[in-house]
């Protein structure tokens, strides 16, 4: 929700995605990282959401790149800027949608309460980190 509506929801079970872009990602890594949300098998019976036709909420979040070693403040310094942020996290939902998601999306910026229940509960971290240059 922003400013008291909702701007995507989910109406089936399905999974929510927290975005967050540091300054290395580039398309071919969100291409990746969509191919891999929609096809890890992470939902009952060891399905995926492409097995399942699962919908997906993609929510922007910078805050998964805080900086949180030194004093009692975070930095977002590893957080790319809202200009290299946003056309990478829409290039993310449009990857899953040419894949065959079904994406509900919230507002790139805003200041959103999102609701979800964790069923399981599963919580993953898929870091373009781990794999290393993908060109």
């Amino acid at each position: 929700m922003v400013d008291g509506r909702v701007t995507g929801e989910l109406k089936r079970p399905g999974l929510l995605a927290l975005v967050g872009i540091t300054h290395d990602d580039d398309e071919p890594i969100v291409a990746k990282m969509a191919d891999k949300t929609w096809k890890l098998r992470i939902l009952k019976d060891e399905l995926s959401a492409s097995d399942l036709n699962a919908p997906i909420l993609v929510v922007s979040q910078f805050t998964l790149y805080a900086n949180t070693r030194k004093g009692r403040r975070p930095s977002w310094n590893k957080a790319a800027p809202a200009s290299i942020g946003e056309p990478l996290v829409d290039a993310y939902c449009a990857a899953l949608r040419e894949r065959g998601a079904e994406v509900s999306t919230g507002i790139f910026g805003a200041n959103m309460q999102v609701e979800f229940v964790n069923d399981g509960p599963v919580t993953l971290l898929l870091d373009s980190d781990d794999w290393g240059s993908v060109s």
